[in-house]
């Protein structure tokens, strides 16, 4: 076992290299900086670096995690290593600022359209990507003239492997919609909608900002038409 230390950050873990590690001590400490920028800090990361995507399904307590980069578990960020390791640099950044998010604003009470789309909201927010980039396999769909109907359900999320292209879709559907309100509302209003979310139900933060459901989903359908038309 081996351990590096940022600023803020603390990286665990086994065969990976030293320089490797300290690699992602600097990406954790940079992810812990923006996610602070947007929910407040300080932050203090704690990744953790397994050999394997089958050991980190098994830390993760999931039966999968093909596909993805990380994982959030608890007070923890995991490395998915096979997976983290195609990613370029903005990715690997994107990525660990998304499932720090996770660490530090939780999910409980949420539907997935809302904690995956506010995490990549962060992840994305300083990347300096085009959205028709971020956004490339909706903006494919979009151009061809199939805008979503409804925002992803829990089904649209599952990491089983059998749809990548329609996994990606759904999360970029769930970060437009997060998007659109922090367009429309301001940044500030967008975190405490979430707050609100996880305190008092969905329903009831949107009805805070004169919104439904349905409406959002209206509003939010024109939005993503507009910005990858």
């Amino acid at each position: 076992m081996s351990v590096s230390r940022g600023r803020h950050s603390l990286v665990v873990g086994h065969h990976a290299t030293p320089a490797s590690l300290d690699e992602l001590a600097r990406r954790a400490d940079a992810a812990g900086q923006r996610v602070a920028s947007v929910l407040g800090g300080p932050v203090r990361p704690l990744v953790v670096v397994p050999r394997s995507a089958r050991e980190a399904a098994e830390l993760a307590g999931v039966e999968h995690v093909d596909g993805l980069a990380a994982v959030a578990d608890g007070g923890r960020v995991i490395i998915v290593p096979e997976f983290y390791a195609l990613l370029n640099s903005t990715g690997k950044d994107v990525v660990l600022t998304h499932e720090l998010t996770h660490v530090v604003a939780g999910t409980g009470g949420l539907p997935p359209w809302l904690y995956e789309g506010f995490a990549d909201y962060v992840g994305y927010r300083d990347s300096g990507l085009p959205v028709k980039t971020a956004a490339a396999e909706l903006a494919a769909e979009v151009r061809a003239g199939r805008l979503p109907r409804a925002l992803p359900g829990p089904a649209a999320f599952a990491v089983d492997g059998r749809d990548p292209v329609r996994l990606a879709r759904a999360y970029q559907e769930a970060w437009l919609a997060c998007r659109f309100l922090a367009d429309r509302f301001g940044e500030e209003t967008l975190v405490g909608f979430y707050r609100e979310a996880r305190a008092t139900g969905v329903d009831k933060a949107l009805a805070s900002l004169g919104l439904s459901t349905a409406g959002l989903t209206a509003r939010w359908r024109d939005y993503v038409r507009d910005q990858l038309a």
